[in-house]
């Protein structure tokens, strides 16, 4: 049996492997290559030259701009190996190898060959073959399936709209050739991730695009951005740094993307309908997008985004198909009786660590009503720690009757919950930032936290990160206002996965959070400590300076 050969070249280094997936964005410095995912086995290690091994990515679909970058400076790893699908990281080992010609090996291997390989101290890597001590692995250039183009998708390939288009074709075939699609899928709209600058190489390849002249041909969307787009410079933001973000806000407007900056664009007006055809990138909205929505979305990763808005077209694979929309595996929750708003985030984290490379049916937590806030923390939280691009809920979501004949089970409990929410509360109890609104806050989280303060002195500084159509609804009913009034500090268009300092303040190093998400990145994007709580216990916090030592529905 071999292995295939995703993406050519030669290479070779020390390997370095892992059970665990990883991502890239959020877990790897672009600057060094080091891993920065406080809570991953390779934490402190270096990618650089090594043979990286995982089963899959997880997370972000940014980590194609980290992989990107890491080649652009040099410090890529040597090659990459997976035993099971993974388009992220190779997205962007395909536009590191298309339009910079740094190529970076991609092969995937079976489970058994995968984990003889991993006990091995190094790998070789050629057209023919994986080498090492005592092992050859006999590779196979050859991709399942055969790609067929309509007459129009053929004419933007060879060049009739423009060099733009004809290179965005060619970035979307190559992938659409990886995922095995037999022809190419219509979209309705897209939203694009690789606005934010997670690297410089996300700067460099939209500047190089939006220099061809091209344009989005469907309504796209933008991401939040890295920083306020029209007050960073009164903020105090370092002018090197805010001129880059800027500058890559600006290319995707260019293109004709839209000014939405927002990481919850399920959030905007006319959200998409049931099994509409989407190209959205952004892993926590995808999966709401997939799983509360219906509508159907892979998890696309950045570059491949606005390609995809450029051309009007997705391949025809994963859960656009009915049959890759299954659950395969059922996990049953055994909740507590009562509950507060952070047990939602805990229960997202514990089923992405239970279902790291498959579509779950979660099971036990319909009697518990979650609302749509309830929901967004609980997919963004299962997007830092599963591969997967959607869940199910048993009696919530529209298509939890899909469930594979092979579909295994497991269970979570309460002591698998209470391990949960220690593992992302490592940090002390008293805290100095109180950090709300990743993925952006909601209107409706936004006016009880105005409720929750009640008017009273901050103790700690409060600040609140959103999208601007949400800004707008809440300066409409004077939430905005009263929030503003009672001490807290509320930003648009970047998020706490996009923060720096100063707004992010300097001088705060215990960070308390409502998000999953971000108590799992926050520590290797910050340096600091991170807590989390609900967000009636961060209001409290705000005021008395210090976080829970345990939920409330510990007991």
């Amino acid at each position: 049996m071999s292995g295939q050969l995703l993406l050519g070249g030669a290479a070779q280094g020390p390997v370095l492997a892992s059970t665990q997936g990883l991502s890239f964005w959020g877990g790897v410095d672009p600057a060094t290559a080091r891993v920065i995912d406080a809570h991953h086995s390779w934490h402190g290690q270096d990618l650089a030259g090594k043979v990286v091994m995982m089963p899959t990515s997880r997370g972000s679909c940014t980590g194609s701009g980290i992989l990107l970058d890491l080649a652009l400076s040099g410090k890529a790893p040597a090659a990459l190996v997976f035993c099971e699908a993974e388009d992220v990281l190779t997205l962007g080992a395909i536009v590191a190898a298309q339009m910079f010609q740094r190529p970076i090996p991609v092969v995937r291997l079976s489970r058994d060959d995968f984990l003889r390989l991993a006990d091995c101290p190094w790998a070789r890597i050629s057209e023919q073959a994986v080498t090492a001590p005592g092992l050859h692995l006999p590779l196979s250039s050859e991709l399942p399936g055969r790609l067929t183009l309509s007459a129009a998708e053929q004419a933007m390939l060879d060049g009739a709209e423009g060099p733009g288009v004809a290179l965005a074709m060619r970035i979307l075939t190559a992938m659409a050739r990886h995922q095995g699609a037999a022809r190419l899928l219509p979209i309705s709209r897209a939203h694009v991730d690789g606005c934010i600058l997670a690297s410089r190489a996300n700067l460099t390849f939209a500047e190089a695009l939006a220099e061809t002249g091209v344009r989005v041909r469907v309504p796209t969307s933008t991401n939040a951005i890295s920083v306020e787009y029209l007050h960073w410079r009164a903020q105090g933001v370092d002018a090197d740094f805010g001129r880059l973000a800027q500058r890559l806000a600006d290319a995707y407007l260019r293109m004709g993307c839209q000014p939405s900056f927002t990481c919850a664009p399920y959030l905007l007006d006319s959200p998409p309908a049931k099994d509409e055809a989407i190209a959205w990138a952004e892993s926590n909205a995808v999966i709401y997008a997939n799983s509360i929505l219906g509508a159907r979305t892979p998890k696309h990763p950045d570059f491949l985004d606005i390609c995809m808005a450029v051309t009007g077209r997705a391949p025809l694979a994963g859960v656009y198909l009915d049959t890759a929309r299954q659950a395969q595996r059922l996990i049953r929750f055994r909740p507590p009786a009562r509950i507060d708003d952070s047990f939602w985030p805990v229960a997202g984290y514990l089923a992405g660590l239970a279902s790291p490379d498959r579509i779950p049916l979660l099971q036990g937590l319909a009697e518990l009503a979650p609302g749509k806030d309830a929901l967004k923390a609980l997919c963004a939280a299962f997007g830092t720690t599963s591969a997967a691009p959607m869940l199910h809920i048993e009696g919530i979501t529209a298509e939890a009757d899909r469930i594979a004949p092979h579909a295994d089970s497991l269970e979570i409990g309460p002591t698998q919950l209470r391990d949960g929410w220690q593992t992302l509360n490592p940090g002390p109890a008293d805290v100095d930032l109180i950090a709300i609104g990743s993925p952006h806050a909601s209107a409706a989280e936004c006016r009880l936290l105005a409720a929750n303060l009640s008017g009273k002195p901050l103790r700690v500084p409060v600040v609140v990160t959103l999208g601007r159509s949400t800004a707008e609804e809440l300066a409409g009913d004077g939430t905005l206002a009263l929030l503003r009034e009672q001490g807290v500090r509320v930003v648009t268009d970047l998020c706490w996965c996009s923060i720096t300092e100063p707004v992010l303040p300097p001088q705060a190093r215990h960070i308390l959070t409502n998000s999953g998400k971000y108590a799992h990145y926050g520590p290797g994007l910050s340096g600091r400590s991170l807590r989390l709580a609900s967000l009636a216990d961060c209001a409290r916090a705000a005021h008395g300076g210090r976080a829970p030592d345990n939920p409330a529905w510990s007991d």
